[in-house]
């Protein structure tokens, strides 16, 4: 189209780009996105503040990079793991990994995509926008586990798998946030526990 511009980048770029986005997606993690620095940015990357602004124009357009990044790693990762399972022992298992893994940093950062929620939902609408999606997307993948359980016989036909996974992602979520707070895994288990009860009373006798 007349006027537009199309930014042609070299593989040497695209790599410098992704080195940039991945380093910035651990400081997010690790330090959380409003306390993360432009300096802290070019020293993580190894790049100088001409590079970064060759392939970002400015903090936001980095979030945004890393919003879409980290959302595809986290339902990559979910999709892989949730869809062998086909019983509700699968599923606690599930759990007690998720807490294992918690546990093993003693609860701190939680979940990558609810900790950039809770920064930006109320200040960047673009970054709401994605991150609501992604964990629509999450949900999905829940659904789809529940209504497989329901399929296979392991849940009554009247199962709500809707209601279910919904309550199950905000056990998770919630959980990750008060072992955050707690420095403790024990909130996230004892939330997930609650939610997986909920979901066995459903289960065929």
């Amino acid at each position: 189209m007349p006027g537009t511009s199309v930014t042609r980048r070299t593989p040497r770029g695209l790599e410098t780009r992704s080195r940039i986005v991945d380093s910035v997606a651990k400081l997010f993690y690790v330090k959380g996105v409003n306390a993360t620095t432009l300096d802290d940015i070019r020293l993580a990357s190894g790049t100088s503040n001409s590079q970064l602004h060759n392939h970002f124009e400015d903090k936001l357009a980095l979030i945004h990079a890393v919003v879409d990044v980290q959302s595809k790693f986290v339902l990559a990762r979910e999709k892989q793991r949730l869809r062998g399972v086909k019983t509700l022992t699968g599923l606690r298992r599930r759990r007690d990994a998720l807490v294992q893994a918690d546990s093993l940093q003693d609860g701190s950062y939680g979940c990558a995509l609810g900790a950039m929620s809770i920064e930006l939902s109320d200040n960047d609408e673009q970054s709401r926008q994605a991150l609501n999606a992604s964990f629509d997307a999450w949900r999905r993948l829940l659904v789809e586990t529940r209504t497989r359980f329901r399929v296979l016989g392991v849940l009554a036909e009247d199962t709500e798998p809707q209601r279910l996974a919904t309550g199950l992602l905000a056990a998770l979520q919630g959980g990750y946030v008060l072992a955050q707070s707690a420095h403790s895994s024990e909130p996230m288990a004892v939330a997930l526990d609650m939610a997986l009860d909920h979901i066995e009373s459903f289960a065929r006798d």
